[in-house]
């Protein structure tokens, strides 16, 4: 895993726009409670703040009238290959707007477009996580179907070698905030932070015969989203604040451990730092 270079965001100004708006919106997405504007808008501008700390490149994505709360969510929209941009179709209908918003940014920038997931096709990018530059593995549950699968394996070609489904289990239904990153963030080429009794043991055991180790995530931070990662560089993550026994078992693995305020971007809405990022492109 190479550092990260660049990475697209969503503001909370430009995502939730308003309290107004937050009220309007923030039951019928399934959110746990309503963020607080103002301090959302804080928590954003303070996890900037770290990633240009880390010498990473952001770039923000403008405010869209078509989207909603959730559009701060940005990965999941689009996935991010060595050959361009593949725009995903949103298994949360409320969410389908999203891609064509984002592709249009992207064309405004000169990002190559791949192609996109159409017709029944159903790809969420929070279900979407390459183990190496030749390997991903893609959640399949109630945001991503085998239609999208069959359609990201097209597009992506001789680009990969393997291409690993992993069955997600039914947990909270398909209303919930649950993809293959809510249970699996890599931190190294070597190195996974999981959360066991949701992951399928197929994958589990794939993921020891190619080498990792494993980072267990405790029962009791399951909740505060500390099986969400973001690997800002190899062994180096940011982790949601409040999860201390996963960051101490983290360090005791070699890992360098930043946190961020997330209680109203990320706890509130189910996404955590790999939902806020899009990464664009790690450094060689």
């Amino acid at each position: 895993m190479d550092p990260l270079h660049r990475v697209v965001l969503m503001s909370a100004r430009d995502a939730f726009s308003s309290q107004a708006e937050i009220d309007r919106q923030w039951q019928k997405l399934n959110f746990t409670d309503p963020p607080d504007f103002e301090p959302a808008v804080e928590e954003h501008g303070h996890l900037v703040e770290i990633l240009h700390g880390f010498g990473i490149e952001t770039v923000l994505l403008p405010h869209a009238d078509e989207g909603t709360l959730d559009a701060i969510y940005v990965r999941d929209a689009s996935v991010a290959t060595d050959r361009g941009i593949v725009l995903c179709s949103m298994g949360k209908e409320s969410r389908r707007a999203e891609p064509a918003s984002q592709e249009a940014q992207f064309r405004a920038w000169g990002l190559p477009i791949l192609g996109e997931i159409g017709g029944e096709g159903r790809l969420e990018g929070g279900d979407v996580a390459w183990l190496d530059e030749r390997t991903v593995a893609v959640g399949r549950g109630y945001r991503t179907n085998d239609e999208g699968i069959r359609q990201f394996r097209a597009l992506l070609g001789d680009a990969v070698d393997d291409l690993i489904v992993v069955p997600l289990p039914h947990w909270r239904g398909p209303g919930d905030v649950f993809h293959l990153m809510s249970i699996f963030s890599p931190i190294d080429r070597d190195l996974a932070l999981i959360y066991s009794p949701l992951m399928p043991v197929p994958f589990r055991e794939e993921l020891l015969e190619r080498g990792f180790g494993l980072v267990e995530v405790p029962d009791e931070e399951f909740e505060t989203m500390a099986a969400n990662a973001l690997a800002v560089a190899p062994r180096k993550c940011l982790l949601v604040e409040g999860n201390a026994r996963t960051r101490a078992r983290l360090e005791e693995a070699g890992v360098e451990v930043t946190e961020y305020r997330g209680g109203e971007i990320s706890l509130k809405g189910g996404g955590g730092p790999t939902c806020l990022t899009r990464p664009l492109e790690r450094l060689l």
